[in-house]
């Protein structure tokens, strides 16, 4: 069974001196899925002292990041998440001190004082990470070295006195600070408010790290601070990483890839409470299958690897990958997987039937360039990259063949196999080969220079798509996947897709030329930018003038060229000879004539 991570923790949290504790900390530690997915949260803050409500912004501000970042899309990264959900703590509380949450509320009617600092710290896969603001801290111990984290956002004021400079419901925005550090097993990490860190050395850190129960040494941290004068609430939470997960696709889909794949299945078959009614496809990667689920009388289609990819545990994980993907993303514009019914005896994956065709088929069989369809087409293959988008997962490998049509017209994305998913980057990072798999002609270029997929790549390849459908070839000719180094990708010159159909208005070429622009920052910044362009002229975007007819027609320059020296050469050949000069005679010649 594959490691996973797991850890300690434990928290004290006393008033000190005074009355009342404005601090709160607290910590979740989900269950092996959400572990995995999302990781191990844990969170200090420390309500304002000037304010009788400074322990509800506390609490507040702790418990809402806990339960909310855990309800986050399994699909997001960890910064994506947390910094929603911190964004949205603060708007709350910003709403509140301000009477925007009421607006007939009267000035002495409202609730003041909902400000807090804010420290959090979530593990997962094999990474911490660290959100920020305020004065609190937080301090990673490793190999018996301590590293504080986080900086102070004070303003300091002479004469022993600060100010927060930055802390959750003083503005309607926060900046929050952002850290990521790898880990290692035996690390240990140490939230604590100011009333702890300001008044111990950094030894007294590394002590508490070496005791083993993290409840005794965050309670050691308080009474030290306490005994060293501190004057303030004092709160300690200390965080000792057990063991780490080995970082593979199988942390995160689970036992499915051990199961053995499933077998070669053929028509009349029933298998794990499935009919086989056809095989409609069978290739080198994989065998595609349309059944009927026996339970419900309804089709899907199952997908299992081929002969040859059976022992390679890659191709399993991947061909999984894809129903996870699919299970994921709700869009009537995406490829959807079913929920899992009962468990499985053998590795395959399952999605639902599709009726239609790929739009490369779809393309073939017209001869006529309909404007009106293809715009229509663009928007719906958008509209599904968009919600792959908002669920922080590039699709990477978008092309016709990758998209179907129904007979009403509507378009889905379909495979997966080479989605990139932030969440789960985090967890089990791919090879940089795997990454940049995507079919050749449809990949971006900065691919081929070896950067990292973005929603700029899929947006590319949305303009290639884009460009094929509107004229049958690619933007850039065949020679783009060769184009390796940024020189060379200087020498390409987009073809302006007018010059290849005559039915493509420039104002249409132009917005597509910028979709498909060599640079990243030449294009569009949103999906809906293109699409938005594709229907209506857009006066800013620069026209596609014709390229030279060198470029264009090159056999009909050499022909010009040739015809032109032939006729120089036949007139030189065909024009009357002027006489030469008489030769003159020579001393010697007259001699002999005398």
């Amino acid at each position: 069974m594959a490691a996973q991570l797991t850890v300690r923790h434990g928290v004290c949290s006393l008033p000190g001196l005074k009355d009342e504790n404005q601090d709160f900390a607290d910590a979740c530690v989900p269950g092996p899925v959400a572990l995995t997915l999302k990781g191990a949260a844990f969170a200090l803050a420390d309500g304002i002292s000037t304010s009788a409500r400074g322990r509800e912004a506390a609490q507040v501000a702790v418990s809402s990041f806990l339960i909310d970042y855990l309800a986050t899309p399994e699909a997001w990264s960890v910064r994506t998440s947390a910094e929603r959900v911190i964004s949205a703590v603060n708007s709350w509380l910003f709403a509140r001190n301000t009477g925007e949450s009421d607006p007939h509320l009267e000035d002495g009617e409202r609730e003041r004082g909902l400000v807090c600092t804010f420290s959090a710290l979530v593990l997962k896969g094999r990474s911490a990470y660290v959100f920020h603001a305020g004065d609190s801290r937080v301090t990673h111990v490793s190999h018996a070295c301590a590293r504080i984290l986080t900086e102070p956002h004070r303003v300091d004021l002479g004469g022993g006195e600060s100010l927060l400079a930055r802390a959750l419901g003083i503005g309607r925005q926060v900046e929050i600070d952002h850290r990521q550090v790898p880990v290692s097993a035996g690390d240990v990490f140490i939230l604590t408010s100011d009333g702890v860190h300001d008044h111990l050395p950094p030894a007294a850190l590394l002590a508490a790290a070496r005791n083993e129960d993290c409840e005794e040494a965050a309670r050691s941290l308080v009474e030290a601070a306490l005994q060293a004068g501190s004057r303030d609430n004092l709160t300690a939470q200390v965080v000792r990483i057990d063991t780490l997960p080995d970082g593979h696709l199988d942390d995160v889909i689970g036992e499915d890839v051990t199961l053995p794949p499933a077998p070669l299945l053929s028509a009349g078959q029933h298998f794990e409470g499935l009919s086989i009614l056809r095989t409609l496809h069978s290739g080198h990667r994989s065998h595609v299958y349309l059944v009927r689920e026996e339970a419900s009388g309804r089709r899907l289609v199952l997908k299992a690897p081929s002969t040859e990819n059976a022992g390679d545990p890659d191709a399993l994980r991947h061909l999984m990958l894809e129903e996870w993907v699919a299970r994921r993303v709700r869009s009537g514009h995406v490829l959807q997987a079913p929920p899992p019914s009962s468990a499985r005896r053998h590795a395959y994956a399952l999605f639902d039937h599709l009726e239609g065709e790929t739009l490369e088929d779809w393309a073939h069989v017209r001869r006529e360039t309909d404007l009106a369809a293809v715009r229509a087409i663009v928007k719906q293959v958008a509209s599904g990259l968009l919600a792959l988008h908002r669920r922080e997962i590039l699709h990477c490998d978008l092309r016709p063949a990758n998209v179907m049509i129904d007979g009403e017209g509507t378009v889905r994305i379909i495979d997966f196999g080479s989605a990139l998913v932030a969440g789960l980057e985090e967890i089990a990072p791919r090879a940089a080969d795997a990454i940049h798999a995507g079919t050749m002609q449809f990949t971006a270029p900065e691919i081929w220079l070896g950067h990292m997929p973005s929603r700029a790549s899929d947006l590319w390849s949305l303009g290639a798509l884009t460009y094929f459908l509107l004229t049958g070839s690619l933007p850039y000719g065949p020679r783009l996947s060769a184009a390796r180094t940024r020189s060379a990708q200087r020498k390409l010159r987009y073809i302006p897709a007018s010059e290849v159909n005559p039915q493509v208005p420039e104002w249409m070429d132009a917005a597509v030329a910028r979709a498909v622009a060599l640079d990243p920052a030449q294009r569009y910044a949103e999906l809906s930018e293109f699409t938005y362009d594709l229907g209506k002229p857009n006066p800013s975007l620069a026209a596609v003038g014709p390229r030279p007819l060198l470029a264009r027609k090159p056999e009909r320059v050499w022909q010009a060229i040739s015809a032109l020296l032939a006729a120089a050469l036949l007139a030189s050949l065909l024009a009357p000879r002027a006489p030469g000069p008489v030769p003159s005679i020579t001393a010697k010649t007259k001699e002999r004539a005398r």
